[in-house]
């Protein structure tokens, strides 16, 4: 029996090890390739550390790509501002409306989650087209608006915080504060969002992760390339960017999602832990 157990856990052991390296490879690549010129890409070990001189000079011609005009810079604050200014709204309406939609009852209510379990559903590709007729009619073209209130449309938000206020919570927490005299917007504002941190951490980094890896919708709705968002303006980099340029640029765009990932998850850990402690 024991010779078993050791056996299913090298085995499962060495799965886990190889889909590690699978994943971890790509990631060492990226880091050290900022650090090497394109020769030494080309002839030196992909594993190979090249010098902070490089890097150095690399982050030089990536901050002055687009003919000294700070580019980059501007697609990483356009990024910025899109998706916190998108995540933000997406946490005021989301969080509000899933708490309504688990504890109230009113006409109309199943058909509203149905319409948010399909809107969840649809890709994103077919949703552009209209919206940016909508924009037009707007006429918010070209303006951050653009981009900003497409992203704050986020049903899956909304449905996460549906159900953790249908099965997470007690509902006698609500009906206390109730027979307390609170009405329901106290009752949300007192009770329901503190206890809500899990969830708002969770809405937080789906939102703006999906809003910072979103590529198609800024691509159509946006026509000049200094409004582009970092994912977009990655894409024209290809054609005239080398490969150490494109590597430290990729890293750099994709550090504010693993800073996000770090803040929501504990954020969600501490929530779990605070609502264990006051049950």
């Amino acid at each position: 029996m024991n010779v078993r157990n050791r056996g299913v856990r090298a085995t499962r052991n060495g799965v886990l090890l190889v889909f590690a390296l699978f994943f971890a490879v790509p990631l060492v690549w990226l880091v050290l390739a900022p650090t090497k010129t394109g020769y030494e890409l080309a002839t030196r070990s992909p594993f190979a550390f090249g010098s902070f001189g490089t890097l150095v000079r690399t982050w030089r011609q990536l901050d002055g790509f687009g003919l000294g005009t700070h580019l980059f810079r501007h697609w990483m604050e356009n990024s910025f501002l899109y998706c916190s200014s998108a995540t933000a709204i997406v946490l005021v309406t989301a969080i509000p409306a899933g708490y309504g939609l688990a504890l109230a009852r009113f006409p109309g209510r199943r058909l509203i989650l149905a319409a948010t379990i399909v809107a969840m559903t649809l890709p994103v590709t077919a949703l552009v087209l209209p919206t940016f007729l909508e924009l037009a009619a707007l006429h918010v073209l070209g303006s951050p608006l653009t981009v900003v209130l497409p992203f704050a449309f986020f049903p899956f938000g909304v449905y996460l915080a549906y159900l953790y206020y249908a099965t997470a919570l007690p509902t006698e927490l609500f009906d206390a504060a109730r027979i307390d005299g609170c009405g329901e917007w106290a009752t949300f504002w007192r009770v329901a969002l503190p206890l809500a941190k899990p969830v708002v951490a969770l809405v937080l980094f789906f939102s703006f992760a999906a809003d910072w890896t979103n590529f198609f919708l800024p691509y159509v709705v946006l026509g000049d390339s200094s409004q582009y968002p970092v994912e977009v303006g990655l894409s024209d980099m290809f054609i005239g960017g080398s490969k150490p340029v494109l590597a430290l640029a990729a890293l750099i765009a994709t550090a504010p999602l693993a800073i996000v990932y770090v803040v929501s998850q504990r954020a969600v850990i501490r929530g779990f832990v605070g609502g264990a402690t006051t049950g």
